[in-house]
């Protein structure tokens, strides 16, 4: 796989010309509710993540680390939070690479961009994929995993100049020879240019092996559910709520107060789904605008 669009440099800052030529290219393009979870760890049963390859996956907007209506920075809270979770892949959307402002007027803005400021001592391996570039920075989505990966690539899934999008594949190395393919997504706000963003999402998906395990998650801001029908039924993936006997997927948004949004979603394919839940109360209902999911999954060895 290839990297497609402008990114930063290996540590997330910015590449000024680049930015400035991504953005000419760019506008020229355009012109023509439940109890918090209190430990975790117990959502598997005694022994199961031991036995062949188990592991946790978390999916979270985590709103530029900004609490909801962008009142407190909560980036550092938000590290430990997701540290108490132990996950072994994590899939974040609304990252932010770099912001020259915050950076400038925060004395707590960490000083590493934040993929790496939140995955630093926990899961080597950082995989940033920028999608809005301009003069103070960028952001986009980013996985975090204590697996290698074999390969990434961010495709640019824009459907307006304004509302800069993208999936970012990685492709992974598990235990006992096992690829499992990542897609960490965060789909645009108008029904008809997520409609376009799934159709792309669709290819990508059907273009790899057909046995191969796949985890598609991210914030799908689908309020109609149309992911169901145009992704995760066509290419027989399931959704991992929906594997444990949930007749709809999980309401995560707004994280603070009532939450009546399923935007979140967590689709799998070609994997066991052990448990699936969303942490609610203190802390993740101050952190970030939507409350993240847990996932644990097991897949058999090759």
């Amino acid at each position: 796989m290839g990297e497609s669009g402008a990114r930063a440099d290996a540590l997330g800052h910015m590449n000024v010309p680049m930015i400035a030529e991504k953005r000419q290219k760019l506008w020229g393009r355009w012109r023509s509710w439940r109890a918090p979870l209190e430990d975790p760890r117990q959502l598997v049963p005694a022994g199961a993540r031991q036995a062949g390859v188990a592991l946790r996956v978390v999916s979270y907007n985590i709103h530029k680390g900004w609490g909801p209506f962008n009142r407190h920075l909560t980036i550092a809270e938000m590290r430990e939070a997701l540290h108490g979770l132990d996950p072994d892949l994590v899939l974040l959307q609304e990252v932010q690479g770099a912001h020259l402002g915050h950076a400038q007027r925060h004395p707590l803005w960490p000083a590493q961009p934040q993929h790496h400021y939140l995955g630093a001592e926990h899961w080597p391996e950082r995989i940033y994929g920028g999608n809005l570039f301009h003069e103070l920075g960028h952001h986009g989505n980013a996985v975090l995993s204590r697996f290698p990966v074999q390969d990434w690539a961010n495709h640019d899934v824009s459907a307006h100049r304004w509302e800069r999008r993208g999936i970012l594949h990685c492709a992974m190395v598990l235990p006992h020879g096992l690829c499992l393919h990542v897609f960490c997504v965060h789909l645009g706000l108008r029904a008809r240019w997520r409609r376009m963003q799934l159709e792309r999402l669709r290819e990508l998906i059907a273009g790899l092996p057909p046995r191969s395990p796949i985890v598609v998650g991210g914030d799908f801001n689908d309020w109609g559910r149309e992911a169901e029908e145009l992704l995760a039924a066509p290419l027989g993936l399931e959704d991992a709520f929906a594997a444990v006997g949930r007749r709809a997927p999980p309401r995560t948004y707004p994280a603070r107060g009532l939450a009546f949004g399923r935007l979140d979603r967590l689709y799998v394919r070609g994997c066991e789904v052990h448990a699936a839940q969303v942490p609610r109360g203190r802390p993740w209902s101050h952190l970030s605008d939507h409350l993240p999911l847990v996932v644990d999954l097991a897949l058999e060895g090759g």
